[in-house]
């Protein structure tokens, strides 16, 4: 099995979410054809605690901290993912994002 797509999942604030989604785009990801800006988004609540010498954007340190957030999925081409992740980071509000990549198999592969 040969990886070529990767599919990638990151949280952020309602307001980030254009922006992040104009930075994936414009490295190279979430393109089908002839349709940029291809994700799947829902909300749901971040749970997290800033240690005393965090920068957090949104909370407070030392505590435990919930935000609304917006699940963004998107994907792909292997070869962009480093610069599609490095776009995502550039364009994240937040300190520290948790991205996930995952490899995704090819329909000729199953």
């Amino acid at each position: 099995m040969n990886v070529k797509r990767v599919q990638l999942v990151v949280a952020a604030p309602a307001e980030a979410v254009e922006q992040i989604l104009d930075a994936i785009s414009n490295a190279g990801g979430g393109i089908i054809g002839e349709y940029t800006h291809c994700a799947y988004t829902s909300t749901g609540t971040g749970h997290f605690k800033p240690s005393g010498d965090a920068s957090p954007h949104i909370g407070t340190k030392q505590a435990i901290n919930t935000v609304d957030e917006v699940r963004i999925e998107t994907f792909c081409d292997r070869d962009m993912a480093k610069a599609v992740v490095s776009a995502i980071r550039e364009a994240h509000p937040y300190e520290e994002p948790v991205i996930y990549i995952v490899p995704l198999l090819a329909e000729e592969d199953l």
